[in-house]
């Protein structure tokens, strides 16, 4: 992270940012009732929960799915009493409105660039946020959080908490943890870790991520231009795709941004190959769409580039690029990167989320006299999630697709996890994943699993200043998700009662 007179204020969003919506009513969920490939070289042969019977009767009829998220003896049962309570008291306090606003004002004061009192602040973060948010400050810390994990039957994301670079030296920096990262995962059982995430901004600079998605975005506009450096790829806008930023013809790269371009695929083809020689696969991750089109672009022309490599007819992809439900073009851009994956054999997986940008895209727009791309209710994001979702679903049972569900709505992943069974996709298939981030979620992603589905967790890693930003985009998020982190805390309340019920279940 780059450093300003000490201080991490510049890199702590005003106003931050939220990666899902808020989920629906803890009762309803509880009580609802839901209605209704191939093996691969990526696919961890690691030991797949199969459901067991349990005394408790769920108040959900899940049908074939089996997610069950009323037994919680056996949803925590992998947790220690000391480990509930410390979850317990963090979700409670990041998902306070004054505290996440107080913790916000102190991140963004003056505080911060006083030594003593960013000691104070850090290691104060570090005992409390940072140990139920985050794996460690480095991979050694890492690996015992992954293996309770794994010993939990979970597997995990990894994340080196990487800031936006600005120029090719901090890119070449980050290229060598992202490098680090993925030889790390051989020390690991198959599958523990199930993806490697990497960030484009990190390995590309954003003022020239920004320049790519211009002329991409008027190249759409006018068929005609031409792009010298532009590699095969597959489609990245569709015809409901805003095209507000780039209200005037850009001027075309200069050389030097044209070498920068080249130098920053070198950098992902360095990723990909050792990816690709560790038997890895990456995820893309997302950002606003300022520069997203240039993260579709690299990414899919990476899926294009490796496509002979990875596609024999039964290897999964390399790459998973990232599709925002809460953008309206979310569904016609995804379907339009599908087929024309399909028809040019080009194997690509999609990682679905909701969205983490609502503020900053909803400021842009207005400033600039546009519509919001983002939906306007949060009803047609959760429809466009569940569309999203069942569209690849059907990609799946139809023999083509893979898909990580990224989600802590308890509803989205009921509806999909019944629509995989009902299509026959089993439920440890490898082109199937659900995904929570550490530290949240955890009756869900313990329900999902107990249940027979494939699990992982999204797990940053890296110094506490570094991540300080990512921490108070969780507290922000929990704050946003009333609803599915109060089913959290009903959860683990319930769950510690039981336990003080019982103390022989404490340990």
């Amino acid at each position: 992270m780059t450093m300003v007179n000490g201080s991490i204020r510049s890199k702590v969003p005003g106003n931050l940012r939220r990666l899902n919506y808020a989920a629906p009513s803890v009762s309803s969920l509880l009580q609802e009732t839901m209605a209704p490939r191939k093996p691969s070289s990526f696919s961890k042969n690691r030991p797949t929960p199969t459901p067991t019977s349990t005394a408790t009767t769920s108040a959900v009829d899940d049908g074939a799915a089996g997610i069950d998220l009323t037994d919680t003896k056996r949803l925590f049962a992998s947790i220690s009493t000391g480990k509930l309570l410390k979850s317990t008291a963090a979700i409670h306090a990041s998902s306070f409105g004054p505290m996440v606003d107080l913790g916000t004002a102190v991140m963004n004061s003056r505080l911060m660039e006083n030594p003593l009192a960013r000691k104070v602040i850090l290691d104060a973060t570090e005992h409390t946020f940072y140990s139920h948010f985050c794996a460690g400050k480095d991979l050694d810390a890492a690996a015992a959080t992954l293996s309770n994990l794994w010993d939990a039957g979970l597997s995990a994301m990894m994340d080196y908490g990487l800031e936006h670079a600005d120029n090719n030296h901090s890119c070449d920096l980050n290229l060598h943890e992202f490098l680090r990262t993925i030889e790390w995962t051989k020390l690991h059982q198959p599958g523990q870790v199930s993806f490697v995430v990497v960030k484009i901004t990190a390995i590309c600079p954003v003022s020239l991520l920004k320049r790519v998605s211009d002329l991409l975005r008027w190249e759409n506009k006018d068929k005609s231009l031409n792009l010298p450096w532009k590699l095969e790829s597959l489609p990245i806008f569709s015809d409901s795709s805003p095209l507000y930023h780039t209200p005037a013809k850009p001027e075309s790269l200069t050389p030097e941004e044209e070498k920068d371009l080249g130098l920053a695929f070198e950098r992902l083809t360095k990723i990909c190959d050792h990816a690709l020689q560790i038997n890895t696969p990456l995820l893309i991750d997302a950002e606003d769409t300022s520069i997203q089109p240039a993260i579709d672009y690299f990414s899919y022309s990476a899926a294009v580039k490796y496509s002979a490599a990875t596609c024999t007819g039964e290897k999964d992809p390399l790459i998973f690029n990232t599709i925002q439900a809460y953008l309206k073009d979310a569904k016609d851009r995804l379907a339009a990167a599908k087929k024309a994956a399909d028809g040019m054999r080009v194997p690509v997986g999609f990682k679905l989320v909701r969205g983490a940008y609502m503020s900053s895209e909803n400021r842009l727009a207005a400033s600039l006299g546009a519509e919001t791309p983002i939906h306007d209710t949060i009803q047609k994001t959760h429809n466009c999630y569940n569309e999203c979702a069942s569209f690849l679903l059907d990609e799946i049972s139809g023999g083509g697709g893979s898909v990580v569900l990224a989600t802590h709505n308890i509803e989205s992943s009921k509806l999909a996890a019944s629509k995989a069974v009902s299509l026959g996709i089993k439920k440890d298939s490898p082109c199937l994943q659900f995904a929570q981030l550490y530290g949240m979620s955890e009756a869900l992603s313990f329900g999902l699993k107990n249940a027979g589905f494939r699990v992982s967790k999204y797990l940053p890693f890296g110094p506490v200043d570094q991540i300080m930003p990512y921490l108070m985009r969780r507290a922000e998020e929990n704050r946003g998700m009333l609803s599915t982190s109060a089913t959290d805390k009903m959860l683990m309340r319930k769950e510690l009662m039981r336990r003080l019920r019982s103390p022989a279940s404490w340990f």
